[in-house]
């Protein structure tokens, strides 16, 4: 396992994310923003991580994709935290407590590992056990 290299690409997938993510806010679709910006993460976030998975097993990787898509969401959620709900929850009138307990959240955290999971059963596991 490579634990750098699965960090490294949590974070390339944090900063195509959270850019996405203030894209999708700022056009002016719904009445309501901040869904509309949930609704294009939840939208964006398996191709970023079914790409970030592909990075990460093409040299040989074998590490069970929920492990994989564990460290790698372990280093966008510290990036939330770090910069994510600093600069742009809590101007806005969110904290912490609001942006981690948040369904949202929880549910595109599910999707991430999901998807590097989904990406190691179909990719990995099916091609080293035949």
């Amino acid at each position: 396992m490579n634990i750098i290299r699965a960090l490294f690409i949590g974070i390339l997938i944090w900063i195509i994310g959270v850019t996405a993510f203030t894209v999708f806010f700022e056009i002016p679709f719904l009445e309501d923003s901040y869904p509309q910006a949930n609704i294009g993460l939840v939208i964006v976030v398996p191709f970023l991580v079914w790409n970030g998975a592909k990075m990460y097993y093409r040299k040989g990787a074998l590490t069970h994709g929920i492990v994989t898509g564990l460290i790698m969401l372990t280093a966008s959620a510290a990036l939330d935290a770090l910069i994510t709900v600093p600069m742009l929850i809590i101007p806005f009138g969110g904290s912490y407590a609001s942006f981690f307990g948040s369904l949202d959240f929880w549910l595109i955290a599910a999707e991430f590992i999901g998807v590097v999971f989904l990406y190691w059963l179909l990719k990995i596991r099916t091609v080293n056990t035949n």
